[in-house]
């Protein structure tokens, strides 16, 4: 196998990882509005989001995190390892790896307090929550593309920026719907 092939293989899991990262929190959203709805629906739907959350979990979101991290870690060893130390963006880039671990793992604590039936946050909030993994995508992929580690801030300002204006949108729209 060549560099090329295990850049291929981290591309790949890193997509899929990103996929399960972006519709697990999602599924939260659904699975805790679904207790708007009546009592019959409302317990279909709770088992349903109970079940398509430890199979994305499980099934998808571990193996390709794993996958993602040791084709990482190979790719490190082969080509950076001796000049590790003169690879800023790269240790920026693995500082923000290992917070998406961190909110993999909190997505796992999330599914366990949901298949308890225990709903700590409102769907606005889940939903905020699920642009963390936006705002993770964006810094890594401008700190790999760029190897700058002052271009992902201006980048990762502009996100956040956006961000807020998209969910101050969805807060207006939301009141407006309420009020009629």
């Amino acid at each position: 196998m060549t560099y090329e092939h295990i850049k291929a293989i981290h591309i790949i899991f890193v997509t899929s990882w990103f996929a399960g990262l972006f519709y697990l929190p999602r599924l939260f959203v659904y699975h805790t509005e679904a207790n708007e709805k009546s009592e019959v629906e409302r317990d279909i739907l709770r088992k349903e989001y109970k079940r398509m959350q430890k199979i994305l979990f499980n099934a998808i979101m571990i193996p390709a995190m794993w996958l993602t991290i040791i084709s990482g870690i190979t790719m490190v060893y082969w080509t950076w390892w001796d000049s590790f130390a003169a690879h800023g963006w790269l240790h920026i880039k693995l500082l923000f790896v290992v917070g998406l671990i961190i909110y993999h793992f909190y997505c796992r604590k999330l599914i366990l307090e949901l298949r308890q039936d225990k709903f700590r946050f409102t769907g606005f909030q889940l939903r905020l929550f699920n642009e963390i993994a936006t705002i993770f995508l964006f810094a890594i992929v401008f700190l790999v593309v760029l190897k700058n580690s002052v271009d992902w801030i201006w980048g990762l300002v502009g996100l956040l920026t956006f961000a807020v204006v998209i969910m101050s949108a969805v807060r207006i729209v939301k009141r407006i719907r309420e009020k009629n």
